[in-house]
């Protein structure tokens, strides 16, 4: 008995030696205008508009002094109805190896964000140890911190803006200039107190991949405010996805 195996997919050995036909999870593509990532999810709710609105990722943060901190049981169930709609970052910060493994596994996060002073070894094993793609942040007080994320060979680069004895969140911006004459290999994304006032100007100055925003578009922290989400959508020139 013969039969065609479907193009891209992968042959494995299963018990007893018996062939199994799986095909790979698919991968979203990266080509277009600039992206958004909508952090601090906590709910479906809020993760559904982000979604129904363009979004390419969004973060749930799982760090407990975070007053956007995500529950283990919604974060699967926000990865469980969403990972194959956009990107869902597991933000750390200054975690240990084995809690991220652990989070990517049982909630089936799609990339890692490491917020914290994790050094370049420690992000080329997390991305070795999961299999996903890493961003690190890097907190920017001047040109040193931008020339240094090169050390970083992470699959982004986050720049936001450097707070004492903060790892993000702060509501402030950073000096957008900075990256005016950045080139890297490696994609960046800007955050750091961007709000549907501002971040079209961010964008013009920095040629982003993409623009990343959690307390501009909330109602209070952990809960999202939908009509200023959509107008930072519109602000930054991203199509909502329309509804089924």
């Amino acid at each position: 008995m013969f039969w065609e195996v479907p193009s891209g997919a992968l042959l494995t050995r299963g018990p007893r030696g018996a062939t199994r036909c799986r095909m790979p999870q698919a991968k979203l593509s990266y080509s277009g205008a600039v992206r958004v990532k909508i952090c601090g999810i906590t709910n479906l709710d809020d993760a559904a508009e982000a979604v129904l609105l363009g979004a390419w990722a969004i973060g749930l943060i799982h760090y407990d002094r975070s007053p956007r901190a995500v529950e283990a049981g919604e974060a699967a169930a926000i990865c469980a109805a969403f990972r194959r709609k956009c990107e869902v970052v597991g933000v750390f910060v200054n975690p240990e190896l084995e809690e991220v493994a652990k989070a990517v596994e049982g909630a089936g996060l799609t990339m890692v964000q490491l917020n914290g002073a994790e050094g370049p070894q420690f992000c080329a094993e997390v991305a070795r140890r999961t299999g996903v793609k890493v961003i690190k942040a890097i907190h920017v007080a001047s040109a040193a911190e931008v020339h240094g994320a090169e050390a970083y060979r992470t699959d982004f680069h986050l720049f936001d803006r450097r707070g004492k004895g903060l790892w993000g969140g702060t509501g402030q911006s950073f000096d957008w200039g900075l990256l005016r004459e950045h080139r890297s290999e490696v994609p960046a994304i800007v955050a750091g107190g961007l709000r549907p006032d501002n971040v079209a100007e961010a964008i013009a100055v920095t040629h982003p991949f993409a623009v990343d925003v959690a307390s501009g578009v909330e109602a209070e922290p952990g809960r999202k405010d939908h009509a200023a989400m959509g107008a930072f959508f519109e602000a930054a020139g991203v199509t909502s996805v329309p509804a089924p």
